[in-house]
């Protein structure tokens, strides 16, 4: 799709938001349900279309894609109405006799940039969101994977009218394309690189805008932790989709008094969950493509390495891999991992955890591994990050009852039920006065009079 096609598709649907059709909650809901039933319809190929980008089973597609995008449907589906209502709020008595209230309004154009790593349940997650709250949508899906993005064109197609939702595929170039044009709002999920690309374009057009990026998620393990439980669910968070995660357990960073055996009962999860040889595992995944498994294993030091290490070019898998003694200098503590590499640094008490993060961008996750209520509590809060877990890893997103989303140099704005039908909508405060009387004190000439002292209290 060219310039000229992206014009006349953000056209399109401008013109076909503004008859007002998407406003009525019984066209979305319908919309909402239909896109339901065929996501159902297509389960399989769906399916298929992970397998072929991400080596993703069927189990794991369902459990962390298709699955998750019904649950969001079903949960927005049901609410919807009590999302959409009026918020009445309290008047001041200055403005007797009024009623104000808040009003929840679509933007009206939205552009969708996904990502690769979960190309279906990224997509289909701020899309459903936008559409609950009333807008038109563009969807632009990753070139890196393409058999999802041609299944998402073809449920998207039969789904809805072009004016509504369209979907438009390709790669760097159509990026900058639909950058180039005027949205209402904008939605992107990937790097912190290309997020900035995306902030500065539409700054030029005083466009709002939610980036859902990554960084470098720790998992701090204290001495206080069950370590059988907490390797078995660290390994789980870090290797699901093969560490592809931009909320995977980036790092460990434990008590070195620990160390040893929380390393050994690691080393026991990889065996137990992916077998004597992963790369032979046929429900473990690959990397995406070989550019990046290149960069993965670029970042791996064999003289560190205590498990794994191995990788297969043709296959492009990388097996789970430890990596103890590691320093914060090192390449692998230099850059995002977004792989099945584990490396693991220690501290001697707690109270280095602070000054070591007030040091370190902002993480999209952080996870805690401790049976200690003040650590858990002191941590939770003197620490800056998106969202996490206390002893799990990943399942913080997994809910459509609480927003996911980063903060400072993993994101900004979040979504996921109330919150993304909120974030796809802007508040408007409205005051409706009154005619049968109309108060004086606001017009000229004034008189500072008791009444006027009085009727001005009341405010403060």
């Amino acid at each position: 799709m060219d310039i000229k096609d992206m014009e006349k598709l953000v056209e399109t649907q401008r013109k076909y938001f503004a008859t007002g059709e998407t406003l009525s909650i019984d066209f979305r809901i319908k919309n909402l349900k239909k896109l339901r039933e065929i996501i159902k319809r297509y389960e399989k190929e769906i399916g298929k279309a992970l397998f072929s980008d991400l080596g993703k089973s069927d189990y794991e597609s369902y459990m962390c894609e298709t699955g998750l995008v019904l649950s969001e449907l079903t949960y927005i589906i049901k609410h919807i109405r009590k999302f959409a209502k009026e918020r009445r709020v309290r008047t001041p008595l200055a403005q007797y006799a009024s009623r104000s209230y808040k009003k929840l309004s679509p933007y009206g154009n939205v552009l969708i940039m996904s990502p690769w790593n979960y190309p279906f349940l990224l997509t289909m997650d701020p899309l459903i969101d936008a559409l609950a709250a009333g807008n038109t949508v563009v969807v632009k899906p990753s070139a890196y994977s393409p058999a999802t993005s041609s299944i998402i064109e073809k449920i998207v197609k039969e789904c809805f009218a072009e004016e509504y939702v369209a979907v438009v595929t390709g790669g760097r170039k159509e990026n900058a394309g639909l950058l180039e044009q005027k949205f209402d709002f904008v939605f992107f999920t990937g790097s912190q690189n290309v997020g900035k690309e995306v902030l500065r374009h539409t700054a030029e057009h005083l466009t709002p805008a939610v980036l859902e990026l990554g960084g470098k998620s720790p998992c701090i393990v204290d001495k206080t932790a069950k370590l059988k439980l907490a390797a078995k669910r660290i390994i789980f968070g870090k290797c699901v989709n093969c560490g592809q995660t931009c909320v995977a357990p980036d790092y460990i960073l434990c008590d070195k008094s620990i160390k040893d055996e929380l390393v050994k009962e690691l080393t026991n999860q990889i065996k137990s969950q992916y077998g004597e040889n992963p790369l032979e595992n046929p429900d473990f995944g690959k990397i995406i493509n070989e550019k990046h498994f290149e960069r993965i294993c670029g970042l791996i030091d064999k003289k560190k390495v205590v498990l794994g290490g191995r990788s297969n070019k043709e296959t492009l898998k990388i097996e789970p891999t430890i990596m103890d003694n590691v320093s914060w200098d090192d390449a692998i503590m230099q850059e995002e991992i977004f792989g099945p590499i584990l490396p693991i640094l220690t501290f001697d008490n707690i109270e280095e955890v602070y000054s070591i993060f007030e040091s370190k961008e902002k993480p999209l996750a952080l996870y805690l591994f401790s049976q200690d209520k003040k650590t858990i509590d002191a941590i939770t809060s003197r620490c800056r990050f998106g969202g996490g877990c206390i002893n799990d890893t990943l399942i913080h997103i997994a809910t459509s009852e609480m927003g996911f989303g980063g903060v400072g140099e993993s994101g900004m704005g979040a979504y996921h039920g109330k919150e993304g039908f909120e974030v796809f909508s802007h508040s408007k405060s409205i005051v409706n006065k009154k005619t049968w009387i109309d108060l004086p004190m606001r017009y000229q000439p004034y008189k500072r009079g008791l009444f006027s002292k009085l009727v001005h209290m009341f405010l403060r």
